[in-house]
């Protein structure tokens, strides 16, 4: 069974971008977001997942990816997914030892900028880079299936 561990941090500045190493437009959207578990399906450049996720317990929670034809993403992207979509570019930012994955986010959460750092265990160290933020981890409404269902450009009292 495939686990995800990772801590999440808003973006205090753009320091991060000297350092990025690579980048995707990403664009993905939500069969099911049920308490508990969510059904995503996301296109990353020229891939496509299909990935269920299990209910969080700290910093961890079940995850099962699946490749899936690039084609059949973009229909349930374009006909079985509710809008908004999710649309963000993701950088991959290398920092102590750790990818350190970035996304700025575009469409309905334009202006939200989140870093996340996946870990191999719940306890491991982490050294924080200079431009990272508030931690937002356990905080539901940085998940990108809230923001889904409830764009960051709604909020009031944002970040």
């Amino acid at each position: 069974m495939g686990v995800e561990i990772e801590r999440k941090f808003l973006v205090a500045d753009a320091g991060w971008r000297g350092a990025a190493v690579s980048s995707a437009v990403v664009r993905q959207g939500y069969l099911s977001t049920t308490p508990g578990r969510t059904v995503r399906v996301r296109t990353m450049g020229a891939e496509a997942f299909l990935t269920i996720k299990g209910r969080r317990t700290g910093l961890a929670r079940a995850e099962f990816e699946y490749a899936i034809p690039l084609a059949e993403a973009a229909y349930m992207l374009d006909v079985l997914c509710p809008p908004p979509l999710i649309e963000k570019t993701r950088y991959r930012v290398p920092y102590a030892g750790l990818i350190w994955e970035v996304d700025e986010f575009a469409g309905a959460n334009a202006g939200l900028v989140i870093a996340e750092v996946e870990l191999a265990r719940a306890d491991q160290p982490v050294e924080l880079p200079e431009w990272a933020g508030r931690e937002v981890s356990t905080d539901h409404r940085y998940t990108n299936a809230y923001l889904a269902q409830h764009p960051y450009e709604t909020w009031k009292d944002a970040p």
